[in-house]
């Protein structure tokens, strides 16, 4: 069976070390036209990765057309020119000689259905033809919306008409286009901690801000004085992993509805996965006066490079909207937007969640397990919801979390402090609090993570 040591570069995920090694012996000959690959569940065992990552490997390789695809067969070599050799590889330089540096700060590519997907874009493209050339609806194609709203319907409880769904090309249009729309003499208030882009979004367009502070159920409305927009993550918010419950969110539901114009943008980023019990429905599912705007992404759930995220928007907004500034144009390709219709609406997104939920699920076990076992778990404390991707741990220490998180980094652990979400001063009751996310965490990397663990002293 094929043999390959894998060498993963900073940035790099498992399965393109994979995909290069086999695109390598297939463009040298090793690998001669019409040989059969090993089945995805053998090689991962024989390779002692993840069935995911060869999964991902193949899915590129059958993308490229390195590879074809016979059902219930597997998949062969494809004849290949030589000279394409000689084109430069787009991917990762060779990396430096350093530490491994385990990475539990931000969000890497992972299971990405690359099969279905690159499947999926090639019925679009037979199916679609020259239909996809043509001018598209500003507020995104028909057919992603409405399977945007049955998703919505099923998942969030939030019952809405595709009518009212406008596609943006990622949160950060989305949230430029809610300022213009909503003006820029109201002022809007933001978690305090809280997710930095975004208030540096609002800062760069001169919008009033303040910072709202949380308790242990969310933002609280009596702190919300001369706020006309409230952006909140309810149903897991980042950092702390709070989740609102039900009479907080009927609360401040009550406080956008005592004076006009005032609006909540519900940012459902990340409520996908939850792991005990379902998620809260939705703010916007009980919101009966239009005060609400949710908003979602496809970025957090299938890639970071799906730039592919959307507003509901109450009725008056949306006419309003379309008086003002309907003459934006469409800024995610028709291409695209048609391929995750199909992907919504076949039940390919519910299969990824579901199985992308045990894989993580998995992940956070392990590396839990892992801070059980290390020496120094008797000074850690874990903080967590049973849902996204990420929680907390606080560490028993004297030391200021700036140097508690350079120490980690000197052992080849990078993470952040919790504090340093703060636009002001953390309370002590958050500082000493390290923030792990764990979604790009390879298990390959346990072993890492755990001898890294023994090599950090704790003052």
């Amino acid at each position: 069976m094929l043999t390959y040591t894998l060498k993963k570069a900073p940035g790099m995920p498992l399965y393109e070390a994979l995909y290069r090694c086999i695109r390598e012996d297939i463009l040298s000959g090793t690998l001669p036209p019409g040989q059969k690959l090993p089945s995805q569940r053998s090689f991962a065992a024989h390779l002692e990765v993840s069935k995911i990552t060869v999964e991902a490997a193949y899915g590129q390789l059958l993308a490229e057309g390195y590879v074809r695809a016979e059902r219930r067969r597997g998949y062969f070599v494809e004849a290949v020119d030589v000279r394409r050799r000689s084109v430069p590889s787009p991917v990762h330089p060779a990396p430096e000689a350093r530490a491994p540096l385990i990475d539990l700060t931000g969000q890497a590519p992972d299971g990405f259905p690359f099969s279905v997907w690159s499947r999926l874009q090639r019925q679009t493209l037979l199916d679609m033809g020259e239909r996809l050339l043509q001018p598209m609806p500003n507020q995104g194609v028909w057919e992603l919306r409405q399977a945007i709203a049955a998703h919505l319907s099923q998942f969030r409880g939030l019952h809405v008409e595709p009518e009212h769904i406008l596609i943006g090309a990622g949160t950060d249009f989305l949230y430029n286009l809610l300022i213009q729309l909503l003006g820029r003499d109201k002022t809007y208030a933001l978690e305090e901690p809280g997710y930095g882009k975004i208030h540096r979004i609002y800062a760069a367009n001169a919008v009033p801000c303040v910072h709202a502070g949380m308790d242990g159920q969310g933002v609280a409305p009596e702190g919300l004085k001369g706020v006309q927009v409230l952006h909140i993550s309810p149903s897991h918010h980042f950092p702390t992993g709070i989740i609102t419950p039900m009479h907080r969110r009927l609360a401040l539901l009550a406080w956008a509805k005592e004076a006009p114009e005032r609006y909540i943008i519900e940012d459902d980023y990340d409520s996908e996965f939850r792991f005990a019990a379902h998620p809260m429905p939705a703010m916007a599912s009980l919101d009966d006066a239009g005060r609400v705007i949710y908003m979602n992404t496809f970025s957090k759930t299938l890639a970071p490079s799906i730039r592919i995220s959307y507003l509901v928007l109450p009725g008056g907004l949306m006419e309003k909207f379309q008086r003002e500034l309907g003459f934006y144009s469409g800024t995610v390709p028709s291409f695209e937007q048609y391929t995750l219709a199909r992907f919504l609406g076949e039940g390919y997104f519910e299969k990824h969640l579901n199985r992308m939920r045990k894989i993580y699920k998995t992940r956070r076990n392990q590396i839990l397990a892992t801070l059980k076992n290390c020496p120094h778990a008797g000074r850690f404390a874990v903080r967590e919801q049973d849902a996204g991707l990420h929680f907390l741990l606080r560490v028993d220490t004297r030391e200021e979390d700036a140097a508690l998180c350079a120490r980690w980094e000197a052992a080849g652990v990078r993470v952040r402090a919790l504090s340093s979400f703060y636009h002001g001063q953390a309370p002590e009751s958050d500082r000493h609090c390290l923030v792990v996310n764990y979604s790009g965490l390879q298990p390959e990397q346990l072993s890492l993570l755990a001898r890294a663990l023994e090599q950090i002293e704790i003052p």
